[in-house]
């Protein structure tokens, strides 16, 4: 079975566990610090704050914003629901705008119909690793005095004429295992503002600046050395399984744009293919048992948007948002990982145009 992803890991990353399990500093530590300093350069950010997960980076990053009951934060509805529960822990509403059907990521030119008075912040979500419009984000929030919050949890290293995504507003990352790198769970926010990095700080180790002396309620969202040492060693490699992914992707789409629709990457932005994702008919689920049969495996990243989970229809979301809607019934990924030989490229490229001309015939 070709799996839709691999982790990889080599002797540096089983070095490096093994050195801090020997050091005796297993809890967060210096090679948290030292993942920090290190991720912080590869976004271009003053500060990069480790945390216990991309979904605790999210919540991390709007508590230190101020953001908190009474306000809105507008976000995608086409996206895991981490990007959402983090407004609701606290104690603010998701707005959700619609989607480009192009690159399934929120369409900006919906975003300022959505804005109120309680509107505090725009959430932007970089989906299967290509950048929002962060030109027209960016501007948008100027105009009205909003924070921006960049869900980058799938984007790490992508980019838009050069800058990196997490470094437009406050960047949240995730590191779970079937993300381009991993430190097993864990999370990072980034950003230049000094303010919110040292807020972000004190909210993951209990509002606690000096030991045990706690200046506001906060929380265990922590790293540990054991997953920062693991995440340097990933980090080092991050720009090769990058090209490697993009390299992957170029072929599926050089081979497959006759048959099915292929991911759309706007001009100057660097996608950094977290998932391959195409899209089919009617005929997915088919198209799914099809490829499982044949050893192919296969994501639908996600089959029900968020306004439409059963949680958010109890907290009593009716809205319509037919382009989320229909791509939620239509979206599809192949396996794009570093990982992936040429000869499964091979075979993942043929099956599909064989099944599809099965199809058509």
């Amino acid at each position: 079975m070709i799996p839709i992803a691999k982790p990889l890991m080599g002797d540096e990353e089983k070095e490096a566990i093994i050195a801090v399990l020997e050091s005796g500093m297993l809890a967060q530590g210096p090679k948290v610090e030292e993942f920090e300093r290190a991720f912080a350069a590869m976004c271009g950010v003053r500060h990069a704050v480790a945390t216990s997960s991309g979904t605790t980076a999210l919540h991390l990053a709007l508590l230190a914003h101020g953001i908190g009951p009474g306000d809105e934060v507008i976000t995608s509805p086409f996206t895991f629901i981490a990007s959402a529960n983090s407004i609701l822990f606290v104690g603010a509403r998701p707005v959700f705008v619609d989607i480009d059907e192009s690159s399934y990521n929120i369409d900006p030119t919906l975003i300022e119909a959505r804005i109120t008075s309680r509107t505090k912040a725009l959430m932007p979500v970089h989906l299967f690793g290509n950048p929002c419009d962060m030109e027209a984000i960016m501007d948008i929030a100027a105009r009205h005095g909003l924070v921006v919050i960049e869900d980058a949890a799938q984007a790490h290293g992508a980019s838009i004429n050069g800058k990196k995504v997490g470094s437009f507003g406050a960047g949240c990352f995730s590191f779970y295992p079937t993300k381009n790198i991993t430190t097993a769970e864990g999370g990072m926010v980034t950003t230049d503002d000094d303010q919110v990095a040292e807020k972000v700080r004190l909210l993951r180790n209990h509002g606690m600046k000096r030991r045990y002396y706690h200046d506001f309620l906060g929380y265990n969202f922590r790293m540990t050395d054991l997953q920062a040492a693991l995440g340097l060693a990933q980090l080092a490699k991050l720009e090769d399984f990058n090209e490697k992914r993009i390299a992957n992707a170029r072929y599926l789409t050089e081979h497959l744009r006759d048959v099915i629709i292929t991911p759309q990457v706007k001009g100057g932005h660097r996608h950094v293919f977290h998932q391959y994702t195409i899209r089919v008919n009617e005929k997915r689920d088919w198209m799914v048992e099809q490829l499982r049969e044949r050893g192919i495996g296969t994501g639908i990243y996600y089959p029900l948007p968020v306004h439409k989970q059963p949680v958010y229809q109890e907290l009593g979301y009716t809205d319509h948002l037919p382009v989320a809607e229909a791509m939620s019934r239509k979206v599809l990924s192949l396996p794009v990982h570093p990982a992936l030989s040429q000869a499964e490229l091979d075979r993942i490229v043929e099956t599909v145009v064989q099944l599809y001309k099965g199809e058509r015939d």
